[in-house]
């Protein structure tokens, strides 16, 4: 049986100290979901600019996916969380510039997209990743 894995990386905001910015266990790794904070730093940007937020989530989820020794090619699943639905269009075109300029194999990640609450207000969207590692 493999190991599980904590996976950490100055290129992402800190998680909180209940939960790893991401976990492998053998071909699997889970990216915890991000919001729009800056690495090092930890400040939330782009307040009450969803697609400038998607943006900048993204970017984190695939600085850890590249510290876990995966890329976003390897993502099988996103899971975008967003408040508001009218919302929708604008962090689905910050997403599809980011798989379009990622995914240069063409086979795109499934996807999921939920409309909740997130844990700050300032939050329009959290996204997490899974993803299967050569």
């Amino acid at each position: 049986m493999s190991d599980k894995t904590a996976i950490k990386t100055d290129a992402a905001p800190a998680p909180l100290p209940v939960f790893s910015q991401g976990v492998r266990k053998g071909p699997l790794l889970q990216v915890s979901g991000q919001g729009s904070m800056e690495p090092g730093t930890g400040a939330f940007v782009h307040e009450g600019d969803v697609k400038a937020q998607t943006r900048r989530t993204l970017e984190n989820v695939r600085a850890i996916l590249e510290a876990g020794g995966a890329s976003v090619e390897d993502v099988l699943m996103f899971r975008c969380y967003l408040t508001k639905r009218e919302d929708f269009g604008p962090m689905n075109e910050a997403y599809e510039e980011f798989v379009q300029e990622h995914c240069p194999s063409g086979v795109l990640p499934s996807r999921t997209t939920v409309f909740v609450d997130l844990p700050l207000p300032q939050m329009l969207v959290e996204i997490d990743a899974l993803a299967a590692v050569d």
